[in-house]
């Protein structure tokens, strides 16, 4: 993307600029303008909102590392340029230094190159996080379909699906795999790709080893897949389902569980998840009933993420849930899911950008 005036909009990117400096900051504001949003915000103001392109540090040694935290985007690091006085601080990948006395020419010059760099850089994620979406949702399709014709799933296409999943949420985020996966209208499949991307970003958060995290994504991506057997009129009903409806469409965990243990090349915790994923602690959910400690981590895990998804989803009959709005509904059902596992999943999705509505 060229640099230019075209690149400055309301909502689009910007440069976060901190400074102690009134003069300094006021200029290197208006040059910036002419190129990208530019924030400029004084020393010990709070932060705007979003996450920045860039940001750039014009500030004493303390004051830069006090900041630190505030400037941690969902732990991924936003690249800057830190005016430095006295000593350079120790380099990091995401950061290039200059002496404050620097002519103000040569300040501008590196932010205008690393604005040009960041640019590139995020429309090169933006395009593999397009088509791992677009590969993803392929794949997720094939599985319904072979299930539904009664045909054998083919574990390369899970694990296809799982390595796409975790790649794309950690190098792009959570809100961006949502928001890509909800660009498209692909009912079921649009479900099943944003449990799995929550059970990526929340098994990253709590420190999953990478074989759990793998685990853990591939059952959420098979989680609904009984529902390939379900009719697409029960399914895709814009309203409550009839008693004998809502017997079939709970028979779902149970569908998805025979298929994977009658195919023989799934983890019993995998076919333990689809199986028992709309069971709760207090023992109202089903199909067995489980209460308490007789429901597996694995499973509270995609629970929470199940729930969370179908509340914050657009669907044919009502509008979705914020973020806010669907962590009160679930802590409200007291009893229903992991509290402890809660109150590290809602810090996690209240901390993000709004998502799609």
């Amino acid at each position: 993307m060229a640099l230019g005036t075209s690149s400055r909009t309301a909502d689009g990117p910007f440069v976060l600029l901190i400074s102690d400096r009134p003069s300094e900051r006021t200029a290197l504001e208006r040059a910036i303008a002419l190129v990208m949003d530019c924030r400029a915000v004084a020393a010990g103001s709070s932060v705007p909102p979003g996450r920045p392109l860039l940001i750039i540090l014009d500030l004493p040694p303390s004051q830069v590392e006090a900041l630190e935290p505030a400037l941690t985007f969902r732990g991924r690091p936003v690249p800057r340029l830190v005016l430095v006085r006295g000593e350079p601080a120790k380099p990091l990948p995401h950061m290039r230094q200059l002496p404050a006395a620097a002519p103000r020419q040569v300040i501008l010059a590196n932010v205008f190159a690393m604005i040009e760099a960041v640019t590139r850089s995020v429309e090169t994620r933006r395009r593999k996080l397009v088509g791992r979406v677009s590969d993803a949702t392929a794949i997720v399709s094939e599985l319904f379909d072979s299930a539904a014709l009664g045909a054998g799933l083919q574990r390369a296409d899970v694990e296809r699906g799982t390595e796409l999943v975790l790649t794309a949420v950690s190098e792009s985020g959570i809100m961006d795999w949502l928001a890509e996966v909800w660009r498209h209208d692909i009912g079921v499949y649009q479900h099943t790709l944003g449990v799995a991307g929550h059970a990526a970003s929340f098994g990253a958060q709590i420190g999953l080893s990478r074989i759990d995290l793998a685990r853990l994504v591939r059952a959420a991506l098979l989680h609904d897949i009984g529902k390939s057997r379900i009719p697409s009129e029960i399914l895709n009903k814009p309203g409550h389902l009839d008693p004998e409806e809502l017997r079939l469409m709970q028979r779902h965990p149970v569908i998805g569980a025979d298929l994977l243990r009658a195919q023989g090349t799934f983890e019993d915790e995998v076919i333990e998840v689809v199986l028992h994923h709309h069971e709760r602690l207090d023992g109202t959910g089903y199909p067995n009933r489980l209460r308490g400690t007789a429901i597996s981590d694995l499973v509270r895990i995609v629970a929470i993420c199940d729930v969370f998804s179908a509340l914050t989803e657009r669907r044919a009959y009502r509008k979705p849930a914020s973020p806010a709005e669907a962590l009160a509904i679930m802590v409200d059902g007291s009893g229903h899911l992991d509290p402890d596992l809660l109150r590290v999943f809602a810090p996690v999705m209240l901390g993000g950008d709004a998502l799609a509505a």
